[in-house]
């Protein structure tokens, strides 16, 4: 048994350990702070930075999917750490016009869940383990999210800030995403896709 003042020294660092080995509870995220519209049933939130460090520190304990359409990663690149690409949601060939939101309408893509569980089986992890989306700003995984919620999965992260980031509201630079998010928050991206990571439908 070890005397009091080597457990007083030792104690700390165990809690240091755990603490480290172990995924977050909760996040630094103010949730109060988070828009309705990006708020989730789980109410697991973390930014870009934050998203970036959590997979880091799990690596192969948790999957982490950029859920934007095809387009959007052919284009605009994706984070160099993301596991997978499988989108939430794609534009139909014959994608008729959205007016609300000013763009081609988008529909939910049904293989999305059987995908990702596909490439959850792949890595050995289940619907228990850490799963962090992103997608451009953070609208499209609070749904995609609130969906794996409901078929049962317990550990769903959802990075609200997104890969782009949130819109300037107002003055010259209206309109453009240079708040926050993935790229302006200088982590690591690409335009080089990984064939291996790419949602290939009936490949």
């Amino acid at each position: 048994m070890l005397s009091s003042p080597n457990r007083a020294v030792l104690m700390p660092l165990v809690l240091a350990l755990v603490v480290w080995v172990m995924p977050p509870a909760t996040q630094a995220v103010d949730l109060a702070r988070v828009p309705a519209q990006k708020q989730t049933k789980a109410g697991l939130y973390v930014e870009a930075r934050e998203a970036y460090e959590l997979k880091q520190r799990l690596g192969e304990k948790a999957l982490f999917v950029d859920v934007r359409t095809r387009a959007e990663i052919s284009y605009l690149g994706m984070p160099s750490v993301a596991d997978a690409h499988v989108p939430a949601f794609e534009h139909p060939p014959n994608a008729g016009w959205d007016d609300k939101s000013g763009r081609f309408k988008l529909e939910v893509n049904a293989d999305f869940e059987p995908e990702l569980a596909r490439r959850l089986a792949s890595r050995q992890l289940s619907k228990s383990d850490v799963i962090i989306l992103i997608c451009r700003s953070g609208d499209r995984t609070t749904r995609a999210a609130n969906f794996l919620t409901e078929q049962g999965y317990s550990k769903v992260y959802s990075v609200i800030d997104g890969f782009e980031g949130d819109a300037v509201a107002e003055g010259p630079q209206a309109g453009q995403r240079l708040l926050n998010g993935w790229k302006n928050a200088g982590l690591p991206w690409t335009y080089k896709l990984d064939k291996n990571k790419m949602y290939l439908p009936g490949y």
